[in-house]
């Protein structure tokens, strides 16, 4: 049936349609039905439908500013609609839950399905269920990572490519700009990729954008790597296996997380930027993701997939039950990273930690002998090249270093008593830091002036709460005194 564009311009974060609701009866559509919808070009694309009434006329079809844009459509085109088939990946997903081994075909079939929306959020939610109650195998996670590769774009480079992940979790903790730093220095090639934060109170996306900008096209992060050897980009916008975007959008709001999908996840991200020399870090511990056990097992599982894809793997299990650094949020984890560039009293267990990942990756792409990458990493950033590099980096972002002040609206939470601290929870530190507006709030966050086994006496500051608003700063101070006894422990 045809069908005239009226451009009622809404974004809804996938294709989606509306439809009067007579037309929709006419054609027996339902809410969240698909159709295929195509332009005079013949170029095609899948939609989930709604209705409406009121606002469209029986031949009038509004669609979202996503297929407005894949379609080059404007108001008043003529587009052609059809009835989609149903796909043949839903019988697959049920295969899957009953406990059942999936084929190559049959799971490239479903991530090609999500990736043309050919599959309902509700359809992918039963995949990522099925997967987290019955678990992948080896061969099943490998065409998993193929068959979302596959799915997007690539970056080529030349050179020895290497990359660093890290399963996240800790409060803190941004050593990523200090590893690339060093380990671009020493004529490696790192485009790092990164995330915005999902739970945590910042991702390196969001600590890099308070100095530079971190959204670029394939071509200008080329660019930038070419003048620099790395980069510190967002890579949600790159089209780099956008199948794992989509799946860990209705993760998050399941909240489950399947060892198929997260080692799936970091992989297709890392083969797609082209990198062959690749170091996981994994902390565990109390208040971290994992425990010692399931740090051991994820380990295994990344070293016999990287021999699966020819590549280098290194796995490091690090002490991810504390907090790493001072600040927790984007300003205050971006000046602890400077701190430790500069070698200006920066935190020394952030300083501790990137240069053991650094001299890891180091080894592993053959710029020191085994045993010396620590040697080697701690030279170039003492030297001060690394810093040097950073700036480079940044300039090449269309960034500046520049003075960042906290914001003057905070809270001091004090000592009640002479103690000891016995523990600071991740989780809870990571909350509180969200709760005063983090990441969204660039001047938001956590700064931790005492840390695990520090003396404290009565009235000594602890940790300062920063927010931009005295309502978001209210919000936070009442998280806080509810889950104080949970956040911090004394001995």
């Amino acid at each position: 049936m045809k069908f005239k564009i009226k451009n009622l311009r809404f974004l809804a974060g996938k294709p989606v349609c509306m439809i009067h609701e007579t037309t929709a009866k006419k054609l027996s559509l339902h809410i969240a039905n698909r159709v295929s919808i195509m332009n005079k070009k013949g170029r095609k694309i899948i939609s989930v439908v709604d209705t409406a009434t009121g606002i469209l006329k029986p031949d009038e079809i509004a669609i979202s500013d996503e297929i407005l844009e894949i379609l080059a459509l404007k108001n008043n085109d003529i587009v052609d609609v059809t009835i989609a088939d149903r796909p043949d990946s839903i019988e697959f997903i049920k295969k899957k839950l009953k406990g059942e081994t999936l084929s190559k075909q049959e799971i490239t079939q479903i991530i090609y399905d999500i990736a043309n929306n050919a599959l309902t959020e509700v359809e992918v939610a039963f995949f990522i269920s099925a997967v987290y109650v019955n678990e992948m195998n080896l061969s099943e996670t490998k065409y998993l990572i193929e068959a979302m590769v596959n799915s997007g774009n690539h970056i080529k480079l030349k050179g020895k490519i290497v990359d660093k992940h890290c399963c996240g979790g800790i409060a803190g903790n941004r050593t990523t700009p200090i590893v690339v730093s060093i380990c671009a220095e020493a004529g490696l090639i790192m485009p790092k990729t990164s995330s915005r934060a999902i739970t945590s109170a910042a991702g390196t996306a969001d600590v890099i954008e308070t100095i530079a900008k971190v959204d670029f096209s394939i071509k200008e992060i080329k660019n930038i790597i070419k003048k620099t050897n790395a980069c510190f980009v967002w890579g949600g916008a790159l089209g780099l296996a956008p199948v794992d975007d989509k799946i860990i959008k209705i993760e998050k709001v399941a909240n489950i997380d399947s060892t198929a999908q997260l080692l799936a996840s970091i992989l297709s991200k890392k083969i797609s930027v082209g990198s062959k020399y690749i170091l996981i870090d994994i902390p565990f511990g109390k208040s971290a993701k994992v425990t010692r056990i399931h740090a051991e097992l994820l380990k295994q599982k990344f070293l016999r997939l990287g021999k699966e894809f020819n590549l280098k793997i290194a796995v490091v299990l690090t002490d991810g039950s504390e907090p790493i650094g001072n600040g927790i949020g984007p300003v205050l984890e971006i000046k602890d990273v400077i701190k430790v560039l500069k070698q200006k009293q920066g935190p020394k267990d952030l300083e501790d930690k990137s240069l053991l990942l650094a001299g890891k990756i180091l080894e592993l792409a053959g710029k020191s002998r085994p045993g010396e990458g620590l040697k080697l990493a701690r030279s170039i950033l003492y030297s001060g090249k690394a810093f040097k590099k950073f700036v480079q980096i940044i300039h090449a972002q269309k960034g500046k270093i520049k003075e960042l002040k906290e914001s003057d609206i905070f809270y001091n939470v004090v000592s009640e008593k002479n103690s000891r601290i016995k523990h600071l929870d991740n989780i809870f530190v990571n909350k509180l830091a969200r709760h005063a507006g983090c990441p969204e709030d660039k001047l938001a966050g956590v700064y931790l002036h005492k840390k695990k086994n520090d003396s404290v006496k009565k009235g000594d500051v602890i940790l300062t709460i920063y927010a931009v608003t005295k309502e978001k700063l209210e919000y936070a101070k009442k998280y806080y005194k509810e889950n104080r006894k949970k956040m911090i422990e004394f001995y």
